[in-house]
């Protein structure tokens, strides 16, 4: 974990102080981690003084001065109250119901939303994600794989978007098994909306997860941020079908940094879908799968994963990468578009959007619309 935390069960007013320090725009995981590092509690950080809060190395005064005055988006007590009409709760890095793959994982969201039971998954699942526009054997394999690895009684776990997640969810749900979807928006928000019932049914015999509030839709820089949680459930993480610019490579690039197993399903050779994967393959960045029996195998799985790569959390410039640091000196006081990123650095399309990703999550920069980025 990034911190140590007093795993008792919280009152309702602790929880509340946890719900509106998450509440407050601009305050993401990493800015809550360096919170509690300096003041101990989400409490006692709402109650500092202005000029205490400024001095906590990284917080801007603008997001000093909104936490003093609590400037949430929400009250809080709302936020447990629209949980409830959906049969959700909120478990925080103090919850021991907290996954300990997940609360050792880089920049782990300070509160999960949670429907379902999260217990099955405790000790990792395996994530099997792909395309959304899947092909008959991208189909079949996702079908193959949800199945086997339910019934071998491991949780399978993906973010419930088209295609090969949802087909993934659907086949553990059939085989009796458990699977845990990961949405990138609130959870009394159906996306896509034909995975409604989908969403339903997970609830009841697996689980259904998010990091965002309530209410919060489907924004499109949502979904590379919600793939970090894929990955850190998870202690192997299993990409059926994906082209060059595919957000399951992200998932992959995240579990290869946080020491988890990576396989690929091989494609055919020239097959856009497929281009991610055999990438993947060429690189030796992930291992051959053409079924189940690959990870079930005894001693694929390895030992439990170690915790990630440290990355310093107190430092404004301490923990970035060599090609984050690149790329932070390229983003202009003026909003700056990837593409011109891109150009400028030298780096590849999915290697800038993965580090990108990194800034954001370590708040360095934010994303607008149109793919522009300005530091944050």
């Amino acid at each position: 974990m990034l911190m140590d935390l007093d795993n008792a069960a919280l009152s309702r007013e602790e929880l509340l102080d946890w719900l509106g320090l998450r509440l407050i725009p601009g305050v993401g995981g990493v800015t809550f981690a360096r919170l509690l590092d300096a003041f101990g509690r989400p409490g006692r950080a709402l109650g500092a003084p202005l000029e205490a809060l400024s001095a906590v190395p990284g917080l801007r005064r603008t997001l000093a001065e909104a936490i003093s005055r609590r400037a949430w988006s929400e009250e809080p007590s709302l936020q447990l109250e629209r949980l409830a009409e959906v049969g959700g709760r909120v478990i925080t890095l103090a919850d021991p119901e907290y996954p300990p793959l997940l609360a050792n994982a880089f920049a782990p969201p300070p509160l999960l939303f949670v429907r379902g039971d999260l217990g099955p998954c405790r000790e990792g699942g395996v994530a099997v994600v792909g395309s959304r526009n899947m092909t008959t054997y991208g189909q079949r394999m996702a079908a193959e794989l949800g199945r086997d690895l339910a019934r071998a009684g491991l949780s399978v776990i993906s973010g419930l978007a088209r295609g090969v997640d949802g087909q993934a969810h659907r086949a553990a749900l059939e085989a009796g098994g458990h699977t845990v979807g990961v949405l990138g928006c609130g959870l009394d928000v159906a996306y896509p909306p034909e995975h409604a019932g989908l969403i339903e049914r997970m609830a009841g015999q697996g689980a259904v997860v998010s990091e965002f509030p309530m209410g919060s839709p489907p924004a499109q820089a949502n979904f590379p941020v919600r793939n970090r949680i894929i990955a850190g459930l998870s202690r192997a993480v299993v990409v059926v079908e994906a082209g060059l610019r595919s957000g399951a490579l992200i998932t992959a690039r995240h579990a290869l940094e946080e020491n988890r197993e990576v396989f690929a399903v091989p494609g055919l050779a020239g097959l856009a879908s497929s281009a991610g994967c055999n990438e993947l393959l060429r690189r030796n960045a992930a291992q051959l799968l053409e079924s189940a029996q690959d990870i079930l195998a005894p001693g694929a799985l390895g030992r439990a994963p170690s915790p990630a790569r440290p990355r310093a959390l107190l430092s404004q410039d301490d923990g970035l990468l060599p090609e984050e640091r690149a790329l932070l000196a390229l983003v202009g006081p003026e909003p700056t578009h990837v593409d011109q990123l891109i150009r400028r650095s030298g780096l590849d399309a999915q290697s800038v959007a993965h580090h990108l990703l990194n800034l954001e999550l370590a708040e360095r920069v934010r994303q607008l619309a149109g793919k522009r980025y300005e530091l944050a």
